[in-house]
């Protein structure tokens, strides 16, 4: 194992390159994915999707909130996640986490999950915690499944449900919310997918 908080065993995070924007293209173009999303976008163009990953690149962290690009071990793009909503004063931050298809049911997105908890949150027993945040809360869609069993399998805790909230699909649906705290992580939840 590499001596970066950004490695584990099954990932590692990284920033954008702008030569991402070919993989980020080809992603886009792929609507059956889509159905584990709110709704159907519009498509992007060859030259949206190059701005959009240049600009990226480039971009200084906006406070705590920051896009990193999960890559497999053999340095493979896997997918994204990227932390939003980072309120220092409160300690808390959301995030949002997508790993194409072709690298689902790998570990990839728990083991990214837990590399950035093990960054945001406050220093606690034996694990070196870099922005002291203490507690992470996740939106997860009602017809996601696999993501509310990965946050359960994690250790978040069902908090609540905000009721038709978003339209896609020809139906309204629920939104349910999930948190999970420092304490609640460095006790093992999810720990074990760092490594």
């Amino acid at each position: 194992m590499s001596d970066s908080i950004w490695q584990g065993e099954r990932v590692r995070l990284r920033a954008v390159e702008p030569s991402d924007w070919e993989t980020h293209f080809t992603w886009d173009q792929d609507t059956a994915s889509y159905g584990l999303l709110d709704r159907i976008h519009f498509p992007k163009s060859r030259e949206r999707a190059k701005h959009w990953a240049e600009a990226t690149a480039l971009r200084e962290p906006e406070g705590d909130a920051y896009h990193f690009e999960i890559v497999d071990r053999d340095g493979a793009l896997a997918g994204a996640i990227a932390t939003h909503a980072c309120d220092p004063r409160n300690g808390t931050f959301t995030y949002g986490v997508a790993v194409r298809a072709e690298h689902r049911r790998k570990g990839y997105a728990a083991a990214a999950i837990a590399l950035v908890l093990r960054y945001y949150f406050r220093e606690l027993r034996y694990y070196f915690r870099e922005l002291r945040y203490q507690k992470v809360t996740v939106q997860v869609y009602d017809f996601n499944e696999p993501s509310q069993r990965l946050h359960e399998r994690l250790g978040f805790q069902r908090e609540g449900q905000l009721r038709r909230m978003i339209y896609t699909s020809g139906r309204h649906h629920d939104v349910l919310v999930y948190g999970l705290t420092a304490e609640e992580f460095a006790a093992g939840c999810g720990a074990m997918y760092i490594l």
